[in-house]
């Protein structure tokens, strides 16, 4: 027999359960986070170890090292956003999407830091421990293997036969097999 009455269930559905997600877990540098390519690799550790100086702060503490983290970000970005460029890639394709998608949020979270919401920059950089990783094994890796089959050098930024590229011929999210 149902023992909910209207006003109950009207209570209920005005105080729904406090949803508990597990903690986020520190991210580390390590191996699985290798994408095959030394200067790729590099920004995403200086990102990981950004990330961890900014988790470890109390939120009072966050926002010059915040600043600091979409400085990076951004220049890491832009980065990728160039290589992508150099092999063949459309402006919009979608790893290139993504990135701008993550810059936006960041740039939005200083807002509401400002109007009182302490414990934001806290979640954005939880959140970006986990994207990092995921984003780092698929889309990076994808556009590494892509640059060393064309042998782009990403410390010069140079590709030695332009021939082997037709610009702006891909959309996808960085390698030949998701173009």
């Amino acid at each position: 027999m149902n023992t909910a009455t209207p006003e109950t269930t009207a209570a209920a559905a005005a105080n729904p359960p406090v949803r508990e997600f597990p903690p986020v877990p520190d991210l580390v540098w390590s191996e699985a986070l290798h994408t095959g390519d030394a200067r790729m690799d590099a920004t995403h550790q200086e990102m990981v170890e950004l990330l961890a100086r900014l988790r470890a702060l109390p939120p009072e503490q966050q926002l010059a090292p915040y600043h600091e983290l979409v400085a990076h970000t951004t220049e890491h970005f832009a980065q990728e956003d160039r290589w992508l460029l150099a092999s063949g890639f459309t402006a919009d394709n979608c790893h290139s999407l993504q990135h701008k998608s993550v810059l936006d949020t960041l740039l939005a979270v200083e807002a509401h830091f400002h109007q009182g919401d302490r414990s934001i920059i806290t979640r954005m950089a939880e959140a970006l421990a986990e994207w990092l990783p995921l984003h780092a094994q698929s889309m990076d890796a994808g556009l590494a293997q892509h640059l060393q089959a064309l042998q782009f050098d990403t410390q010069t930024e140079t590709l030695p036969d332009p021939s082997k590229v037709r610009p702006a011929s891909m959309s996808g999210c960085g390698s030949i097999s998701c173009s």
